[in-house]
């Protein structure tokens, strides 16, 4: 199943997101545990996936104020389930706790702080821990690009070093794979140079990704860097630059070097070029829905599509126990 076929017409998405909406709507829906939706923003985002057949919403949160919400902004969530909790921080705990209790198959973030839900996802103890480091994906629609575009890690890790970044790559490209945009995804290894210098430490780091993939440290993607930006997403800038290679000029997941320069491209992406962007932590025993309330209602929808996939795929994927 893939969700990226080019529109031939060059018009405005419904290609990518409504493509990416219609391909979560075809799996069956994902039991999403849903932290502290007490806004109309945060809780319409539920309403409307819910409704459209993307997820199963358990809402966790101050009981009496959910529903306050609900009722003010002309939201039915009388099939919901919800889970009374007294505040935010007590939301996020029981939110995760409910993961850990096989009750849901994805978490949410509502209008509670990203840094009060992450915490309880990463905490040592009892938290949604793995082996592998946890990042965050924009899956972005942009106008003017062929492709639908990964931007990561732009809003979880500061200043990753090269274990983090071998990590942050494979989370992109399982999330990719898994979630059905295409096999082998093209991952441009951002710098502000496409030449290796001591004098740019990310350009070091860039050419140590590609051999690690070359090593199979990174599988399942086609790694180049370093590249900068204009050579990493158009042809032509590729081919000035004397660059020749299967990824230069059409990258499909952009590694950005540290998180300031991954915000500053995401939202230059979402403000300049109108760009809708989708959020999405991987890395943890679940699926992580990251929306802020600048997003659209549609780029919502999306973000719960891309988990809903990525959970479908990890659904189909789980081991089976015998009787």
């Amino acid at each position: 199943m893939s969700v990226t076929a080019a529109d031939s017409s060059g018009a405005r998405s419904p290609s990518k997101y409504d493509r990416l909406i219609a391909a979560a709507q075809a799996v069956p829906a994902a039991r999403t545990i849903v932290v502290h939706p007490c806004d109309e923003t945060s809780l319409r985002g539920v309403t409307d996936s819910a409704a459209a057949g993307i997820i199963l919403p358990v809402l966790v949160g101050p009981e009496r104020k959910i529903r306050d919400t609900a009722s003010k902004s002309g939201l039915d969530i009388s099939s919901f389930e919800l889970v009374d909790a007294a505040h935010s921080e007590e939301a996020a705990a029981k939110g995760v706790e409910l993961i850990h209790a096989a009750k849901g198959e994805m978490l949410m973030k509502g209008s509670l702080h990203t840094d009060e839900l992450m915490r309880s996802v990463t905490a040592k103890v009892g938290g949604l821990r793995t082996d592998r480091r946890i990042s965050h994906v924009f899956v972005m629609d942009v106008p003017a690009y062929a492709e639908t575009l990964f931007v990561t890690d732009a809003a979880i890790n500061i200043f990753p070093d090269l274990d983090a970044k071998r990590d942050i790559i494979q989370n992109a490209i399982d999330l990719y794979t898994q979630a059905g945009f295409g096999r082998s995804p093209r991952v441009a290894i951002l710098s502000a140079v496409e030449t290796v210098t001591g004098k740019i430490p990310s350009t070091i780091e860039a050419a140590a990704l590609c051999k690690m993939a070359d090593r199979g440290q990174i599988t399942g993607g086609v790694l180049d860097g370093p590249l900068a930006f204009d050579n990493a997403i158009d042809m032509e800038a590729a081919r000035i630059k004397g660059i020749k290679s299967e990824v230069a000029g059409r990258a499909q997941i952009l590694l950005v070097p540290d998180l300031e320069a991954g915000n500053m491209l995401a939202k230059n992406l979402a403000y300049f070029a109108k760009a809708d962007s989708a959020g999405i932590v991987l890395g943890a025993r679940v699926p992580v829905v990251l929306t802020s309330r600048a997003d659209t209602a549609r780029a919502r929808m999306a973000s719960c599509a891309v988990a809903a996939l990525y959970a479908h795929a990890r659904r189909q994927h789980a081991p089976t126990v015998a009787a």
